[in-house]
């Protein structure tokens, strides 16, 4: 088993060029870019929830986005269009702006006051979660 485990190791650092986990409030985002066998990047964003059931055992929620180089700039003008809108409009008594300034597309924007909820044992449940999303990669392909 050893064996296979090396190999699996090198594949996953051959496809994955880039990754960051952002953690914000009760889920965490993870940005990975990675290669396809012809070497082309691409971007996958993952959207994890931890998720309990009525019995206290926990599963995670994910959602996923493949996005390609040739996307990019369509998906850009696209989350831009719906920033601007939010920024636009007031979501209650919350305004955006007021809530973003001098934030968006910093570190701290995904910075949430739910962060005490996250205690050490959800850290560890996060870094097994990666590698189970990794290996979700791995079947679809």
């Amino acid at each position: 088993m050893g064996g296979h485990e090396n190999i699996d190791n090198r594949q996953k650092s051959k496809d994955e060029i880039f990754s960051k986990s952002v953690r914000a409030g009760k889920r965490t985002y993870f940005f990975d870019v990675k290669s396809t066998k012809n070497e082309e990047q691409y971007l996958t964003i993952t959207e994890s929830k931890k998720i309990f059931d009525g019995e206290g055992k926990f599963h995670f929620e994910k959602h996923k986005i493949f996005l390609y180089k040739e996307d990019f700039s369509k998906f850009m003008d696209g989350f831009t269009d719906a920033m601007s809108f939010i920024k636009g409009s007031s979501v209650g008594n919350l305004n955006f702006e007021e809530n973003t300034k001098g934030r968006f597309f910093d570190n701290d924007l995904f910075d949430d006051e739910d962060e005490d909820d996250f205690d050490e044992d959800e850290d560890e449940d996060l870094e097994d979660e990666e590698d189970f999303v990794d290996e979700e990669d791995e079947e679809g392909k």
